[in-house]
């Protein structure tokens, strides 16, 4: 298994649309949004806001594949290796992923995101 990039992080914030706004106002391209998440792009760099209702993920930082194949092959090899992941899901934009631990407890995530 061959990372590619590391391609997003997750932070914890009150509000979507002030959080949103305001890193729109830094120069960053809002993506997606909804009541409880939102995902904006800095290049290829991306930044998820988690309302404090999302429960689907805490903070953590995102591992890109552009092959759902390889994000799959990745979570068996993971698992193998007793690594610590939830399972694959997809997402209601068109991704999927999975989240692991660290021996620390820090969380990551792999996520399939279609080419655009």
């Amino acid at each position: 298994m061959k990372l590619k990039r590391l391609g997003h992080v997750a932070i914890c914030v009150q509000d979507i649309e002030a959080a949103a706004k305001f890193y729109k106002n830094l120069g960053m391209k809002l993506v997606w949004k909804d009541t409880d998440w939102a995902y904006l792009k800095a290049g290829s760099d991306g930044l998820a806001l988690l309302s404090p209702g999302y429960d689907q993920a805490g903070p953590h930082f995102g591992f890109i594949f552009d092959d759902r194949a390889e994000m799959e092959a990745a979570y068996r090899e993971l698992k193998e290796r007793g690594v610590q992941v939830s399972s694959i899901h997809d997402h209601r934009d068109g991704t999927a992923s999975f989240y692991g631990r660290d021996p620390d407890g820090n969380a990551f995530e792999y996520l399939y995101e279609p080419a655009n």
